[in-house]
């Protein structure tokens, strides 16, 4: 069985920097692709970053976000800086097997998500 958790959310005001970091339990391996995916009220979770062998970012946030993970491919993190009102949501940690996919009916699995809120 694979589990995630996320922590690192929090409130912020705009241009400060969040660390999002995603803990893996279960069999996670190399080949795994870990990525995080944001979502707010009313609207479906959007693909944010992904990586496996390369990184994958969506367009909002290409620059700003640096996804990465720890040597033992146990942890995935998410670097945020420049932070804006818009990147405000629920940040949540997926991962599935083989190629990397922004379409979040591809994962198979999931975390809780952890908050993320920017004001102005």
């Amino acid at each position: 069985q694979v589990q995630l958790v996320e922590s690192g959310g929090g409130l912020v005001q705009a241009g400060d920097s969040l660390r999002l970091s995603c803990a893996a339990s279960g069999r996670i391996f190399s080949t795994n692709t870990m990525a995080w995916f944001r979502q707010t009220p009313g609207k479906e979770r959007e693909f944010v970053a992904g990586i496996r062998w390369t990184t994958l970012y969506a367009d909002s946030v290409k620059g700003r976000f640096t996804i990465s993970r720890d040597t033992a491919y146990n942890t995935v993190y998410l670097q945020m800086n420049s932070l804006k009102p818009e990147d405000t949501a629920v940040y949540y940690c997926a991962a599935r097997q083989f190629a990397p996919s922004t379409s979040r009916n591809d994962y198979n699995y999931w975390g809780q998500g952890t908050q993320v809120t920017v004001s102005s």
